[in-house]
């Protein structure tokens, strides 16, 4: 296991600046993911401190020692890609031993080490197998295991799941959340799936425009995120805006006069809101419920309705034409072209942004 800091790290390519003075620290045996859309640099920061690509600026720390001028080589670090990178002629146990071959590691501990990774992937039964003769999730188990055969002091992944359907994305997830606990090392994980981070990290990193929003752990992103694009980013459906302005102030509460036409009283703010300032109001969908039109704070006309069974998905728009999303559990009659009312929440479930986008009042905190 090692440690991992990240001290105002700066990468340009010329003079195109992508990442911009990134602090992070990472525990001992903590999984940390780093988290963004597709052009976020995620991917860069990763391969800075596998060592792939050189620092502009700052420094990469492991162990608390300064490693920039390290080698890929010299990072005792292991690195898992999208694509598997197998060896298609050899097998399976070739495959997972070569690496260690060219380290010059004596034969008994590759035997060993490949037979423990076998153990612990569950690639036993295809040792001798050679990759085209494997499933997509068998084929990134042996990818993972010839980093795991290499007993680094962390892992590095690049989005190692990108390539396999839903269904084999799901157990893989399971998989390496259980390889975590059972080998314990620092883990660095990238990708842009929410869902990915969500479960499988201990903190997440936040990634826009080559900035960290926010390194939090994952309940606590979900419900106190420092800024509209946490909010935002964080939780499937994404959560609903609604702009308006603070009609009046009364210590840590303000009732809000909505764009749409509301008024809603927001409790438990922490920043500055004074009278007449613009703010963001927000709401996740699963904490609106859908009642009588007229009965709400605003109305709602039906564009969409999804039913999956256990939970339903309503989508919309206000009279001022502001697209919203309800989340309701189980099964709903509420069907396209229907006007329901909308009530926008208990206050403890609402949050509240500034006009920079910053948390005014971050919602429950829940047991993060």
């Amino acid at each position: 296991m090692a440690t991992l800091e990240l001290v105002q790290v700066k990468k340009s390519f010329g003079q195109t600046h992508v990442i911009h003075g990134v602090d992070l620290a990472v525990a001992h045996g903590e999984f940390c993911v780093f988290v963004g859309p597709s052009g976020c640099g995620k991917s860069t920061l990763l391969r800075m401190v596998a060592g792939l690509e050189s620092v502009s600026d700052g420094e990469i720390r492991i162990d608390g020692a300064r490693v920039n001028e390290l080698g890929a080589a010299e990072r005792g670090l292991a690195m898992v890609f999208q694509s598997y990178a197998l060896y298609p002629h050899m097998s399976v146990r070739q495959n997972l031993s070569f690496g260690l071959e060219n380290m010059r590691v004596p034969a008994a501990e590759i035997e060993s080490r490949v037979a423990e990774a076998a153990r612990m992937l569950r690639l036993e039964p295809y040792l001798d197998r050679r990759p085209g003769a494997l499933s997509g999730g068998q084929r990134q188990r042996v990818a993972i295991g010839r980093a795991v055969v290499r007993e680094p002091r962390i892992f590095l992944f690049d989005e190692p799941l990108s390539n396999l359907d839903a269904e084999l994305r799901v157990r893989m997830r399971a998989e390496l959340g259980a390889l975590h606990d059972r080998i314990g090392n620092t883990m660095i994980y990238v990708t842009h799936d929410q869902v990915e981070a969500m479960t499988l990290a201990d903190r997440i990193a936040v990634l826009r425009d080559g900035r960290c929003e926010q390194f939090a752990r994952p309940l606590e992103l979900y419900n106190a995120p420092a800024n509209l694009f946490v909010a935002g980013f964080i939780g499937s459906p994404r959560m609903n805006f609604l702009p308006g302005r603070v009609e009046r102030r009364d210590g840590a509460a303000a009732m809000l006069r909505l764009d749409a036409g509301a008024t809603v009283r927001v409790d438990g703010i922490e920043g500055a809101a004074a009278a007449g300032s613009a703010v963001t109001f927000g709401v996740r969908p699963e904490h609106m419920k859908l009642v009588a039109a007229g009965a709400g704070e605003a109305d709602l006309s039906v564009d969409l309705t999804e039913q999956l069974g256990g939970e339903s998905y309503v989508y919309g728009k206000l009279a001022n034409g502001f697209e919203l999303t309800a989340r309701l559990p189980g099964q709903t009659r509420v069907k396209r072209g229907e006007t329901v009312g909308l009530a926008l929440g208990d206050s403890a479930a609402t949050y509240l942004f500034d006009a920079d986008g910053r948390a005014l009042k971050r919602g429950q905190t829940g047991t993060a």
